[in-house]
Protein backbone atom coordinates (compact mmCIF):
# COMPACT_ATOMS: atom_id res chain seq x y z
CA UNK A 1 0.00 0.00 0.00
CA UNK A 2 1.06 3.57 -0.93
CA UNK A 3 1.78 5.65 1.98
CA UNK A 4 1.49 9.08 1.21
CA UNK A 5 2.49 12.24 3.62
CA UNK A 6 -0.33 14.56 4.30
CA UNK A 7 -0.48 17.48 2.38
CA UNK A 8 -1.99 19.79 5.18
CA UNK A 9 0.04 19.30 8.50
CA UNK A 10 0.98 22.05 11.11
CA UNK A 11 3.06 24.08 9.41
CA UNK A 12 4.65 27.10 10.56
CA UNK A 13 5.82 29.43 7.89
CA UNK A 14 7.98 32.01 8.52
CA UNK A 15 7.84 35.19 6.81
CA UNK A 16 8.77 35.96 2.61
CA UNK A 17 11.77 38.26 2.70
CA UNK A 18 12.37 40.01 -0.69
CA UNK A 19 16.30 40.11 -0.79
CA UNK A 20 18.00 43.22 -2.69
CA UNK A 21 20.39 42.54 -5.91
CA UNK A 22 22.07 39.34 -4.93
CA UNK A 23 24.95 38.71 -7.34
CA UNK A 24 24.05 36.68 -10.32
CA UNK A 25 25.46 33.31 -10.64
CA UNK A 26 27.83 31.76 -13.51
CA UNK A 27 26.46 32.15 -17.77
CA UNK A 28 23.68 29.61 -18.94
CA UNK A 29 25.33 26.18 -20.27
CA UNK A 30 24.21 28.02 -23.65
CA UNK A 31 24.40 31.29 -24.23
CA UNK A 32 20.61 32.76 -23.93
CA UNK A 33 19.95 35.98 -25.93
CA UNK A 34 17.20 36.55 -23.59
CA UNK A 35 17.38 39.61 -21.33
CA UNK A 36 19.22 39.59 -17.87
CA UNK A 37 16.01 38.88 -14.68
CA UNK A 38 15.36 42.13 -12.90
CA UNK A 39 16.99 42.89 -9.48
CA UNK A 40 13.11 41.80 -7.73
CA UNK A 41 12.87 38.54 -9.33
CA UNK A 42 15.13 37.53 -7.19
CA UNK A 43 13.66 36.44 -3.72
CA UNK A 44 14.23 35.02 -0.38
CA UNK A 45 11.13 31.67 0.33
CA UNK A 46 10.82 30.68 3.57
CA UNK A 47 9.50 27.04 3.17
CA UNK A 48 9.38 23.84 5.25
CA UNK A 49 8.01 23.07 9.34
CA UNK A 50 11.36 24.59 10.64
CA UNK A 51 11.54 27.36 8.43
CA UNK A 52 14.83 27.58 5.96
CA UNK A 53 15.82 29.94 2.98
CA UNK A 54 15.92 28.74 -0.72
CA UNK A 55 16.33 31.36 -2.92
CA UNK A 56 13.91 31.58 -6.24
CA UNK A 57 13.39 33.83 -8.73
CA UNK A 58 9.77 34.71 -9.45
CA UNK A 59 7.55 36.76 -11.63
CA UNK A 60 5.34 38.28 -8.94
CA UNK A 61 6.15 39.61 -6.01
CA UNK A 62 6.30 36.83 -3.29
CA UNK A 63 4.91 39.26 -0.30
CA UNK A 64 2.06 40.73 -2.65
CA UNK A 65 0.92 37.11 -4.60
CA UNK A 66 -1.36 37.54 -7.64
CA UNK A 67 -5.02 37.11 -6.15
CA UNK A 68 -5.51 34.49 -9.53
CA UNK A 69 -3.07 31.61 -10.01
CA UNK A 70 -4.48 28.80 -11.63
CA UNK A 71 -1.05 27.27 -12.67
CA UNK A 72 2.70 27.18 -11.29
CA UNK A 73 5.50 26.33 -13.57
CA UNK A 74 9.14 25.25 -11.39
CA UNK A 75 12.02 25.05 -13.80
CA UNK A 76 14.91 23.98 -12.06
CA UNK A 77 18.98 24.88 -13.63
CA UNK A 78 21.70 22.53 -15.00
CA UNK A 79 24.86 21.97 -13.30
CA UNK A 80 25.79 25.29 -13.02
CA UNK A 81 22.99 26.51 -10.74
CA UNK A 82 22.18 29.46 -13.30
CA UNK A 83 18.67 29.91 -12.23
CA UNK A 84 18.96 33.55 -13.53
CA UNK A 85 18.99 31.99 -17.20
CA UNK A 86 16.57 28.94 -16.36
CA UNK A 87 14.19 31.52 -15.25
CA UNK A 88 14.44 33.74 -18.34
CA UNK A 89 13.93 30.33 -20.28
CA UNK A 90 10.66 30.07 -17.98
CA UNK A 91 9.27 33.55 -19.37
CA UNK A 92 9.80 32.99 -22.55
CA UNK A 93 7.99 29.41 -22.48
CA UNK A 94 4.88 31.28 -20.54
CA UNK A 95 5.07 33.98 -23.73
CA UNK A 96 5.02 31.84 -26.18
CA UNK A 97 1.78 29.52 -25.02
CA UNK A 98 0.07 33.09 -24.09
CA UNK A 99 0.31 32.52 -20.00
CA UNK A 100 0.52 35.44 -17.96
CA UNK A 101 1.82 36.81 -14.56
CA UNK A 102 -1.76 37.35 -13.68
CA UNK A 103 -2.57 33.46 -13.54
CA UNK A 104 0.72 31.81 -13.69
CA UNK A 105 3.53 32.16 -11.71
CA UNK A 106 6.81 31.23 -12.52
CA UNK A 107 9.53 30.10 -9.78
CA UNK A 108 13.02 29.32 -10.77
CA UNK A 109 14.92 28.27 -7.79
CA UNK A 110 18.44 27.67 -6.87
CA UNK A 111 19.96 24.69 -5.41
CA UNK A 112 23.28 26.87 -3.76
CA UNK A 113 26.68 25.31 -3.08
CA UNK A 114 28.90 27.21 -1.05
CA UNK A 115 30.88 28.57 -3.63
CA UNK A 116 27.87 30.91 -4.85
CA UNK A 117 27.26 34.31 -4.86
CA UNK A 118 24.25 35.49 -2.76
CA UNK A 119 24.11 33.01 0.16
CA UNK A 120 22.00 34.27 3.00
CA UNK A 121 22.01 32.86 6.54
CA UNK A 122 18.93 29.84 6.97
CA UNK A 123 19.64 28.67 3.58
CA UNK A 124 20.69 24.66 3.06
CA UNK A 125 24.04 24.53 0.94
CA UNK A 126 24.86 21.23 -1.04
CA UNK A 127 27.92 19.78 -1.45
CA UNK A 128 28.52 20.13 -5.39
CA UNK A 129 26.35 18.38 -7.59
CA UNK A 130 24.41 16.17 -4.81
CA UNK A 131 21.30 18.40 -5.17
CA UNK A 132 20.64 16.74 -8.40
CA UNK A 133 20.40 12.84 -7.21
CA UNK A 134 18.56 13.56 -3.87
CA UNK A 135 21.52 14.49 -1.74
CA UNK A 136 20.60 16.20 0.97
CA UNK A 137 22.53 19.67 2.22
CA UNK A 138 25.54 19.56 4.25
CA UNK A 139 25.91 23.23 5.04
CA UNK A 140 24.06 26.15 6.61
CA UNK A 141 20.58 24.49 7.17
CA UNK A 142 21.81 20.69 7.11
CA UNK A 143 19.97 17.87 6.31
CA UNK A 144 17.33 19.37 3.44
CA UNK A 145 17.20 16.84 0.40
CA UNK A 146 16.99 18.49 -2.84
CA UNK A 147 13.47 16.34 -3.32
CA UNK A 148 12.04 17.40 0.54
CA UNK A 149 12.64 20.71 -0.83
CA UNK A 150 10.84 20.35 -3.84
CA UNK A 151 8.13 18.94 -1.59
CA UNK A 152 8.08 21.79 0.60
CA UNK A 153 7.61 23.97 -2.65
CA UNK A 154 4.99 22.29 -3.91
CA UNK A 155 3.11 22.05 -0.83
CA UNK A 156 3.85 26.14 -0.40
CA UNK A 157 1.78 26.14 -3.80
CA UNK A 158 -0.78 23.63 -2.92
CA UNK A 159 -2.03 25.65 0.71
CA UNK A 160 -5.67 26.51 -0.53
CA UNK A 161 -5.47 29.79 1.49
CA UNK A 162 -2.62 30.97 -0.82
CA UNK A 163 -3.53 30.10 -3.78
CA UNK A 164 -7.21 28.71 -3.80
CA UNK A 165 -7.24 28.61 -7.64
CA UNK A 166 -4.54 26.79 -8.11
CA UNK A 167 -5.02 23.42 -10.72
CA UNK A 168 -1.53 23.18 -11.81
CA UNK A 169 1.72 22.38 -11.09
CA UNK A 170 3.96 22.13 -14.11
CA UNK A 171 7.91 21.08 -12.72
CA UNK A 172 10.44 21.49 -15.77
CA UNK A 173 14.30 20.39 -15.29
CA UNK A 174 16.86 20.34 -17.86
CA UNK A 175 20.24 18.36 -18.05
CA UNK A 176 21.39 18.09 -14.36
CA UNK A 177 17.62 19.67 -13.42
CA UNK A 178 16.03 16.87 -15.58
CA UNK A 179 18.56 13.96 -13.55
CA UNK A 180 16.64 15.28 -10.13
CA UNK A 181 13.01 16.14 -11.57
CA UNK A 182 13.31 11.96 -13.39
CA UNK A 183 14.24 11.00 -9.96
CA UNK A 184 11.46 13.01 -8.25
CA UNK A 185 9.13 12.20 -11.00
CA UNK A 186 9.55 8.34 -9.74
CA UNK A 187 10.11 8.72 -6.35
CA UNK A 188 8.28 11.72 -4.69
CA UNK A 189 5.07 10.63 -2.44
CA UNK A 190 3.08 13.92 -2.53
CA UNK A 191 1.96 13.60 -6.03
CA UNK A 192 -1.44 11.78 -5.52
CA UNK A 193 -2.19 14.18 -2.29
CA UNK A 194 -2.25 16.96 -4.43
CA UNK A 195 -4.68 15.61 -7.21
CA UNK A 196 -6.89 14.48 -4.89
CA UNK A 197 -6.97 18.21 -3.54
CA UNK A 198 -7.63 18.95 -7.37
CA UNK A 199 -4.08 20.40 -8.38
CA UNK A 200 -2.43 18.15 -11.44
CA UNK A 201 0.97 17.53 -11.55
CA UNK A 202 3.15 17.67 -14.46
CA UNK A 203 6.80 16.76 -14.82
CA UNK A 204 9.26 18.04 -17.96
CA UNK A 205 12.15 16.24 -18.54
CA UNK A 206 15.25 17.10 -20.61
CA UNK A 207 18.69 15.81 -21.69
CA UNK A 208 19.44 14.45 -18.63
CA UNK A 209 22.93 12.58 -18.69
CA UNK A 210 21.20 9.42 -16.58
CA UNK A 211 18.18 7.99 -15.59
CA UNK A 212 16.89 5.59 -12.48
CA UNK A 213 15.88 1.91 -13.34
CA UNK A 214 13.94 0.47 -10.98
CA UNK A 215 14.70 -3.58 -12.18
CA UNK A 216 18.67 -5.13 -13.10
CA UNK A 217 17.85 -4.83 -16.93
CA UNK A 218 19.58 -2.39 -19.25
CA UNK A 219 19.91 -2.14 -23.08
CA UNK A 220 21.46 -4.35 -24.53
CA UNK A 221 21.67 -4.73 -28.61
CA UNK A 222 17.87 -3.52 -28.68
CA UNK A 223 16.67 -5.37 -26.50
CA UNK A 224 17.06 -5.18 -22.08
CA UNK A 225 19.02 -8.17 -20.01
CA UNK A 226 20.84 -8.04 -17.20
CA UNK A 227 24.44 -7.08 -17.73
CA UNK A 228 27.28 -8.69 -16.32
CA UNK A 229 28.08 -7.82 -13.07
CA UNK A 230 32.37 -8.10 -13.45
CA UNK A 231 32.65 -4.98 -15.52
CA UNK A 232 30.52 -2.37 -13.67
CA UNK A 233 29.31 -4.21 -9.94
CA UNK A 234 27.83 -1.30 -9.13
CA UNK A 235 25.81 -0.41 -12.02
CA UNK A 236 22.22 -0.81 -9.89
CA UNK A 237 22.88 1.17 -7.01
CA UNK A 238 21.34 4.24 -6.70
CA UNK A 239 21.46 6.86 -8.26
CA UNK A 240 21.38 4.38 -11.27
CA UNK A 241 19.08 1.69 -10.26
CA UNK A 242 17.57 0.91 -6.43
CA UNK A 243 20.09 -0.63 -4.59
CA UNK A 244 20.78 1.12 -1.43
CA UNK A 245 18.19 4.17 -2.60
CA UNK A 246 18.00 7.03 -0.19
CA UNK A 247 16.31 7.40 3.00
CA UNK A 248 13.38 9.54 0.84
CA UNK A 249 12.24 6.34 -1.17
CA UNK A 250 13.00 3.79 1.73
CA UNK A 251 10.87 5.38 4.19
CA UNK A 252 7.90 5.11 1.75
CA UNK A 253 8.24 1.55 2.15
CA UNK A 254 7.33 0.22 -1.89
CA UNK A 255 8.50 -2.43 -3.41
CA UNK A 256 10.14 -1.94 -7.18
CA UNK A 257 6.56 -2.76 -8.67
CA UNK A 258 4.69 -0.38 -6.70
CA UNK A 259 6.75 2.21 -7.52
CA UNK A 260 6.88 1.69 -11.06
CA UNK A 261 2.64 1.37 -10.80
CA UNK A 262 2.63 4.74 -9.31
CA UNK A 263 5.22 6.63 -11.52
CA UNK A 264 2.97 4.94 -14.82
CA UNK A 265 0.16 6.99 -13.73
CA UNK A 266 1.59 10.16 -13.31
CA UNK A 267 1.93 12.80 -16.08
CA UNK A 268 5.61 12.58 -17.39
CA UNK A 269 6.93 14.03 -20.09
CA UNK A 270 10.24 13.80 -21.95
CA UNK A 271 12.33 15.55 -24.49
CA UNK A 272 15.98 15.37 -25.79
CA UNK A 273 17.64 17.37 -28.71
CA UNK A 274 18.13 15.35 -31.99
CA UNK A 275 21.74 16.67 -31.98
CA UNK A 276 22.54 15.96 -28.21
CA UNK A 277 25.10 13.02 -29.58
CA UNK A 278 28.71 13.86 -28.10
CA UNK A 279 29.31 11.12 -26.55
CA UNK A 280 32.58 13.32 -25.03
CA UNK A 281 30.01 16.11 -24.04
CA UNK A 282 32.35 18.15 -21.08
CA UNK A 283 28.81 17.24 -18.86
CA UNK A 284 28.05 14.19 -19.64
CA UNK A 285 27.92 11.33 -16.74
CA UNK A 286 30.47 8.64 -18.28
CA UNK A 287 30.45 6.66 -15.11
CA UNK A 288 30.26 2.70 -15.52
CA UNK A 289 26.68 3.19 -14.63
CA UNK A 290 25.52 5.98 -16.99
CA UNK A 291 26.87 4.14 -19.69
CA UNK A 292 25.16 1.37 -19.50
CA UNK A 293 21.92 3.50 -20.24
CA UNK A 294 23.40 4.36 -23.98
CA UNK A 295 26.66 6.06 -25.79
CA UNK A 296 24.64 9.53 -25.47
CA UNK A 297 21.72 11.48 -23.84
CA UNK A 298 19.52 10.94 -26.91
CA UNK A 299 20.36 7.28 -27.19
CA UNK A 300 19.34 7.05 -23.19
CA UNK A 301 16.63 8.78 -23.63
CA UNK A 302 15.29 6.82 -26.49
CA UNK A 303 16.50 4.05 -24.49
CA UNK A 304 14.50 4.62 -21.58
CA UNK A 305 11.22 5.52 -23.68
CA UNK A 306 11.91 2.02 -24.68
CA UNK A 307 12.51 0.19 -21.15
CA UNK A 308 9.11 1.54 -19.88
CA UNK A 309 7.89 -0.31 -22.60
CA UNK A 310 10.33 -3.67 -21.53
CA UNK A 311 8.40 -3.06 -17.69
CA UNK A 312 5.06 -2.30 -19.00
CA UNK A 313 5.01 -5.70 -20.81
CA UNK A 314 6.83 -7.55 -18.16
CA UNK A 315 4.82 -6.69 -15.13
CA UNK A 316 1.51 -5.81 -16.85
CA UNK A 317 1.06 -2.13 -16.14
CA UNK A 318 0.35 0.10 -19.31
CA UNK A 319 2.65 2.95 -19.37
CA UNK A 320 2.44 6.73 -21.56
CA UNK A 321 4.73 9.12 -21.41
CA UNK A 322 5.02 11.14 -24.52
CA UNK A 323 8.69 11.79 -25.29
CA UNK A 324 9.48 14.22 -28.43
CA UNK A 325 12.97 14.76 -30.27
CA UNK A 326 13.39 18.21 -31.32
CA UNK A 327 15.17 18.00 -34.16
CA UNK A 328 17.67 20.94 -34.58
CA UNK A 329 19.07 21.15 -31.25
CA UNK A 330 21.89 20.18 -29.24
CA UNK A 331 22.51 20.23 -25.46
CA UNK A 332 21.86 23.30 -25.06
CA UNK A 333 18.88 24.48 -22.98
CA UNK A 334 18.02 27.91 -24.95
CA UNK A 335 18.02 26.35 -28.14
CA UNK A 336 15.75 23.49 -27.05
CA UNK A 337 13.82 25.25 -25.21
CA UNK A 338 13.18 27.70 -28.06
CA UNK A 339 11.64 25.28 -30.16
CA UNK A 340 7.71 25.63 -31.49
CA UNK A 341 7.70 22.18 -30.63
CA UNK A 342 8.31 22.34 -26.77
CA UNK A 343 5.28 24.68 -25.48
CA UNK A 344 2.68 22.57 -26.47
CA UNK A 345 4.67 19.07 -25.26
CA UNK A 346 4.51 21.51 -21.96
CA UNK A 347 1.32 22.94 -21.59
CA UNK A 348 -1.01 20.73 -23.39
CA UNK A 349 -3.50 18.37 -20.84
CA UNK A 350 -3.09 15.46 -21.12
CA UNK A 351 -5.81 14.12 -23.68
CA UNK A 352 -4.30 17.26 -26.28
CA UNK A 353 -0.65 16.06 -26.14
CA UNK A 354 1.17 16.09 -29.49
CA UNK A 355 1.51 11.86 -30.70
CA UNK A 356 4.69 10.78 -29.28
CA UNK A 357 8.35 10.86 -31.49
CA UNK A 358 9.33 7.36 -32.69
Amino acid sequence: MVRLAPLVRSVRFSALLIAALWALPAAAESSSSSPPAPAQARQALSLGSTPYTMAVYANADLNDLPSHVERAVIIVHGVKRNAVDYFALGQHLLQQAALTSGNTLLLAPNFMARKDAGLLPGMPIWAGNGWMQGAASIRGVTGISSFAALDDLVRWLAEPRRFPDLREIVLIGHSAGAQLMQRYALLNPVAETLQSAGIQVRYIISSPSSYLYVSPERPQAGAFAVPAAAPCPQYDHYRYGLVAPPAYLVQQHLEARQLWARYATRDVRYLVGGRDVDPQHRFLDRSCGAALQGPTRLARQLAYRDYEQFLAGQWQIPIHHPQQVIPDAAHGAPRLYRSPLVPGLIFAQPAQQPPAQH
